[in-house]
């Protein structure tokens, strides 16, 4: 059996506010098998943002073990964890985050130009040709439908080709339509590249869609259901 993508055991978040520390992870065990999508869901303030920028680096443990991709996050510098980022994972916002004065063939370029691959661009052009935005190469954000600008997102989160998506509520600024059409986009382009894909989401029906759906609840996993055919 191949070793886990995502292994946490025992993991706590504890931040300062204005009241007092506040508890954000309490105790959370989770491994997940490359090649899984899975979703977290639950209650606003539950934590499953905060488990998220866990996963992905962006947010360092209180105490407890997080390994992602093959390396230990709680031992690695700032600059370490952003070459592994770059390296092994992709992130998709629910607000694109996209640069407004680049095109977004220049937006896609990005990951790959910070780390010094000569095909930046070449290879941007072609995330963005998958996502069925070709025709949109030198168009800015603000020239862009929601839609468009999240399937922009998208093509940049792949550009690096990494083993691990990260996706929190992607589709949270979208209408049904455009909704529908990045979700269908983000499970196929992960079955394809058989990458990892763990999705935040409050939609129960996008959340059922995934193999694994991980519920949780004061900063705890509650529940930790698999799909029949998973």
């Amino acid at each position: 059996m191949a070793a886990p993508i995502i292994d946490l055991k025992n993991v706590h978040l504890t931040l300062e506010s204005r009241a007092g520390p506040v508890d954000i992870l309490r105790g959370v065990d989770l491994a997940i098998a490359p090649g899984q999508s899975v979703a977290i869901v639950g209650p606003s303030g539950s934590g499953k943002t905060s488990l998220l920028m866990v996963l992905a680096g962006l947010e360092r443990v209180t105490s407890g073990q997080v390994k992602v991709a093959g390396e230990d996050f709680t031992r690695l510098s700032e600059d370490d964890l952003a070459l592994v980022r770059g390296r092994e994972i992709g992130i998709v916002f629910q607000s694109f985050h996209l640069v407004p004065t680049m095109t977004a063939l220049e937006n896609v370029a990005l990951p790959r130009q910070f780390a010094g691959h000569a095909d930046a661009f070449d290879n941007a052009r072609a995330h963005l040709t998958e996502v069925g935005l070709e025709h949109r190469l030198d168009h800015y954000p603000a020239q862009l439908s929601g839609g468009e600008q999240q399937r922009v997102a998208l093509a940049r989160a792949l550009s690096p080709n990494p083993q691990l998506l990260l996706a929190d509520e992607p589709t949270g600024n979208l209408d049904t339509k455009n909704g529908r059409q990045v979700t269908d986009l983000l499970f196929g382009l992960q079955r394809r590249r058989q990458a990892t894909l763990v999705l935040v989401t409050h939609d129960e029906r996008l959340a059922a869609e995934c193999e694994r759906v991980i519920r949780m609840a004061d900063g705890m996993i509650a529940a930790d259901e698999r799909a029949a055919a998973a």
